[in-house]
């Protein structure tokens, strides 16, 4: 068995070509050695699969890499050759008319009929939404107003002045590309005059200039599912950019950006608030009403002796999980006040506690 031929020299190319410069070298062989351009050719037909292979492993970085470093053991084990002379076509003749390169490449009976400009999808539009925390927890409607380009009302999208109508594109003649003979390839190109429509507005819209498209401003309702945080994106589909020709519209996609709460902290799903309570709470302990989420008052039990610092759970007084069931918690971290100016009798009961927690204490009281 023959010894394979070294890539870079089927397809005469450096060893330091390029990207551009294998995809270009390949192009040149593929057009010679096809087996549809040299039928009953055999070895036509090796040499075109040959370039392939060389090409189908240096197109790829990791199997050039490989390659490079162990030869063409390094890629023995990737799944055959001969996949990209097909499917990737789109990327080699990259610039050029498949169905007519392919009508002079193989003969009329492939693809056929020259084609006017096809319409165009709308470009996608991205609209930044800052909401409140209580909307991000509970979810919302919230109407906004997004500019974008609609179909101009005036030539209904056609661009033309009323009581005109476009021309036939006088350089291509309605088709909307160029036909071009090189030897045996017939290559079309967008026609530059009409860019591909096949006409010419010769009376243009005085409202859209001719483009058949104009900036309005659109109020939408976006729902905001609760759960959502800064950075989550909702998408609304065919509410983005008209397209051209008639195509279709874009999508819009909202951006969250939730506000910073006075009093919440968001920890994920938890949400954290900090409650002040008296000395005397602390120590005796007591009930008390604590802000939640949702606005309402949520009624929380002290034990005696809580320390400063300490953290309660109130399950499920959180934030909803995104598209899901249940919901996180609420922290409630205890400060325990103290105040900053007393009265003469506070300052006696207080010295009169000290007194008694020294000789509790076993510790002699001073005064």
């Amino acid at each position: 068995m023959a010894a394979k031929r070294d890539y870079y020299e089927i397809l005469g190319v450096p060893r330091n070509a390029t990207e551009e410069e294998i995809k270009q070298a390949y192009r040149k062989l593929a057009l010679k050695y096809h087996p549809d351009r040299n039928k009953g050719n055999p070895e036509a037909e090796e040499k075109f699969k040959e370039a392939t292979e060389a090409y189908e492993v240096l197109r790829d970085p990791k199997k050039r890499a490989s390659y490079d470093k162990y030869g063409h053991e390094g890629v023995a084990g990737f799944e055959g050759f001969g996949r990209g002379a097909y499917t990737d076509f789109s990327e080699i003749f990259e610039g050029f008319d498949l169905s007519d390169l392919f009508e002079g490449f193989f003969g009329a009976g492939f693809g056929g009929t020259t084609r006017r400009k096809r319409p165009r999808r709308g470009a996608d539009i991205q609209y930044d939404l800052t909401i409140e925390l209580e909307d991000a927890a509970q979810g919302k409607e919230v109407q906004i107003e997004v500019p974008r380009n609609e179909s101009c009302t005036s030539c209904s999208g056609t661009g033309s002045a009323a009581g005109s109508k476009p021309s036939v594109c006088p350089l291509c003649n309605g088709t909307g590309q160029i036909r071009q003979t090189q030897g045996f390839f017939s290559i079309t190109q967008t026609c530059y005059k009409c860019k591909g429509t096949g006409r010419i507005i010769t009376s243009p819209c005085r409202v859209c200039g001719g483009t058949g498209l104009t900036l309005k401003k659109r109020k939408i309702t976006v729902k905001i599912p609760p759960g959502v945080e800064s950075g989550s994106r909702l998408k609304i589909t065919g509410e983005g950019e008209q397209g051209a020709n008639d195509g279709e519209r874009g999508d819009l996609y909202v951006v969250i950006h939730v506000k910073k709460h006075p009093i919440f902290e968001r920890q994920g799903n938890d949400i954290l608030n900090v409650v002040n309570i008296s000395f005397v709470v602390a120590c005796l302990g007591g009930e008390i009403e604590v802000p939640t989420i949702t606005g309402k008052k949520a009624k929380m039990k002290i034990p005696p002796g809580t320390d400063n610092g300490h953290i309660f759970r109130l399950k499920g007084n959180g934030i909803p999980y995104l598209g899901s069931y249940g919901r996180g918690d609420q922290l409630v971290k205890i400060n325990v006040y103290v105040p900053k100016k007393l009265t003469p009798r506070q300052k006696e009961l207080l010295m009169e506690f000290a007194r008694l927690d020294n000789e509790s204490m076993g510790t002699p009281s001073s005064n």
